[in-house]
C-alpha cells in the first residue's frame, strides 16, 4: 500500500498573530482588545489554528489559558514567522508605516543585546521615529504608568506573565577588580544601583543568607560608573556572566561568595492598545531574543 503522503497546511497569519498574542497575554480578553477584535473573534481564531495543525495549543481553566506542550513549542517558531512577515511588509510597503514608537530599556541589556534589534527595525520602516530611553527600571514602569512610554524591557524576580511578558534569563555572577578588594575579616563594599535595583536586591540577600556582612561603598545609577569604580577597586557587584567586562574578575564559592539565582528580563507594553509601529516593534524584539535564547540554552 503506497504511503500516504503528508497534508501540505498554508498558516494563515492572522490566525497565529492571534496564538501570539493570547500566549503572551494569557487571556482571549486581553489578546482581543490588543488586537481590536472581539473575545469571540479571537477564541474562533484559535480554534481555526489548532484545527490546521490538529494540535491543541492551549489548556483553558477559567481563571486563565496556558500554552500546552504543543503550544510552548509553537510560540518561538510563531514569532520568527511574524517577525519575517513584518519585515518583508516593511520592505515592500515602507512608505505606509509612518509614526512615532517610544521604548525603554536598562542600559546594561540596551547596549549588550538591543543594537542589532533596533538596526533591523530602523531599516524595515525608516518613516518610524524610534525614541528610545536608557534608564533604571523603576523609573521605566513611572514613565510606562505615566504614559510617556509604548514599551519597556524591565528587569524583574521571575514571578510569572503578571508583569510582562518573560523574554530573557540573566545568569549572575559576583564581579571585581580581583581579590585585593575583598578586606580581610570585615564587610565586603558593594558597588550598586540606587533602589530598587534587582541585582542590588541579590547581592545584600545573598550575602545576607550566607551570613557574610556587607557595605554600600559605591551607588551610581550608570553602568560606566559602576565599571570604573569596579576597575578602581572600590569593592563588588552582581552582573550578568555574559555582561562581565573581560578585565574583571568573577568570584565563586572559593572565595566566599553564594550561588546567586538567575533575574529576568520581561517587555512590558502599554495598557492601552497599541499602535501598529510599536505592536511591531514588540515582534521584532520578541522573536530576535527567541532566537538568541535558543542558541544560547
Amino acid at each position: 500500500m503506497p504511503q500516504q503522503k503528508p497534508r501540505l497546511v498554508n498558516l494563515d497569519l492572522d490566525l497565529v498573530r492571534a496564538f501570539v498574542a493570547v500566549a503572551e497575554a494569557s487571556s482571549f480578553t486581553r489578546a482581543g482588545v490588543r488586537l481590536g477584535r472581539t473575545q469571540s473573534t479571537i477564541s474562533l481564531q484559535i480554534k481555526r489554528l489548532e484545527e490546521q495543525l490538529d494540535a491543541e495549543l492551549f489548556s483553558r481553566d477559567p481563571r486563565k489559558v496556558v500554552l500546552t506542550g504543543q503550544g510552548e513549542a509553537l510560540l518561538a517558531q510563531a514569532r520568527r514567522l511574524l517577525r519575517l512577515n513584518d519585515e518583508i511588509v516593511g520592505e515592500m510597503f515602507e512608505h505606509s508605516l509612518e509614526g512615532e514608537v517610544r521604548f525603554g530599556a536598562p542600559e546594561d541589556f540596551a547596549t549588550t543585546h538591543l543594537p542589532g534589534i533596533l538596526g533591523d527595525y530602523a531599516r524595515a520602516y525608516p518613516h518610524v521615529s524610534l525614541s528610545v530611553t536608557c534608564d533604571l527600571t523603576l523609573n521605566l514602569m513611572e514613565k510606562m504608568s505615566q504614559g510617556e512610554l509604548d514599551l519597556a524591557l524591565i528587569k524583574r524576580e521571575p514571578i510569572g506573565a503578571n508583569v510582562g511578558q518573560p523574554v530573557w534569563r540573566e545568569h549572575l555572577v559576583w564581579v571585581g577588580a580581583g581579590d585585593d578588594v575583598l578586606p580581610r575579616d570585615a564587610a565586603v563594599p558593594l558597588v550598586v544601583a540606587p533602589a530598587p535595583c534587582v541585582y542590588r536586591k541579590r547581592a545584600m540577600a545573598a550575602l545576607d543568607q550566607a551570613g557574610r556582612p556587607w557595605r554600600v561603598a559605591y551607588t551610581s545609577p550608570s553602568l560606566a560608573g559602576q565599571h570604573a569604580a569596579l576597575r578602581a577597586g572600590l569593592g563588588v557587584t552582581v552582573l550578568p556572566s555574559e555582561m562581565a567586562p573581560d578585565d574583571l574578575f568573577i568570584f565563586g564559592a572559593d572565595h566566599g561568595f553564594p550561588p546567586l539565582a538567575d533575574a529576568e528580563i520581561a517587555l512590558v507594553r502599554a495598557s492601552r492598545s497599541l499602535p501598529v509601529p510599536a505592536d511591531r516593534l514588540a515582534n521584532f524584539i520578541l522573536g530576535s531574543l527567541d532566537s538568541r535564547r535558543s542558541r544560547h540554552d
